[in-house]
């Protein structure tokens, strides 16, 4: 199926792992013209060779981080007009709020509120004018259940949501779609990292851990990267016009909700 993306260019954030991979690689199969960002630029220059050699686009790198001033001019200055944003950054650290300090909470809403919204800001006009505009911000399952030792990231992410579903009526007439993609478990390095922690904690080993969450899911297994990604390029495309300010869960079926 041909998406009616070749020659567009698109600006995926965090996206030298991971599901920022993921949807990286989805669109550039699609003949986008792909600039990824990273905080490591030895990292981001690899998956950039990768890419290139995957699927023959072009791929270009900003480095740095994109939760910070400078991280979003060198993202800006790289691909200063995107028909197409996907917001992607590392979620929160886990823990009881109770120890949560205020620079712990000031941290986790600059990076997953403040910053897509700083990014939408600078890209919206131009994707207004040429009537033709995507943006995909990779949130969280937990806007729909919140999970209990991800507070910062319940909160941030569903502020953002908030904002989004605001916002993506008022510039939809304009074929501008704003949606949020809601991973669930992804075999990621995220996913690793919080399983490492819960087996140190319980004192079980990781794989056990993984093969137990895996277990508690109706697909009886963990989601792969690639099918995110081609999600991500789905809501990218001519076809998804009509898809207005939506969280859309790709978690296997694990939470269990009508809406």
């Amino acid at each position: 199926m041909d998406l009616g993306l070749k020659s567009r260019t698109a600006l995926v954030c965090a996206a030298s792992a991971g599901l920022g991979r993921a949807c990286a690689l989805a669109l550039a199969q699609e003949g986008v013209d792909v600039t990824i960002t990273g905080r490591n630029a030895d990292r981001l220059e690899a998956t950039a060779r990768e890419l290139r050699t995957l699927t023959g686009a072009k791929i270009s790198i900003a480095a740095g981080d994109i939760t910070t001033p400078e991280g979003r001019a060198a993202a800006l200055s790289a691909c200063p007009s995107p028909d197409i944003l996907v917001n992607n950054a590392g979620g929160p650290p886990p823990g009881d709020f109770r120890d949560f300090t205020d620079q712990d909470w000031q941290n986790a809403l600059n990076a997953n509120l403040l910053t897509p919204i700083a990014l939408i800001k600078a890209v919206i006009d131009p994707m207004i004018g040429r009537k033709f505009g995507r943006i995909v911000n990779i949130t969280s399952g937990s806007v729909k259940a919140p999970i209990p030792h991800l507070g910062l990231s319940n909160t941030a992410r569903t502020g953002l949501t908030g904002f989004v579903a605001g916002l993506s009526r008022q510039v939809a007439r304009h074929n501008v779609t704003i949606n949020n993609l809601l991973p669930g478990a992804f075999d990621t390095d995220r996913l690793q990292n919080l399983s490492r922690a819960e087996a140190e904690k319980s004192g079980r080993k990781m794989e056990d851990v993984v093969s137990a969450r895996a277990l508690t899911i109706p697909t009886h297994r963990i989601g792969q990267p690639e099918e995110f990604g081609a999600a991500c390029a789905f809501l990218c495309s001519q076809f998804a016009g009509y898809i207005v300010g939506q969280n859309i869960l790709l978690d296997g079926g694990f939470i269990n909700s009508t809406l």
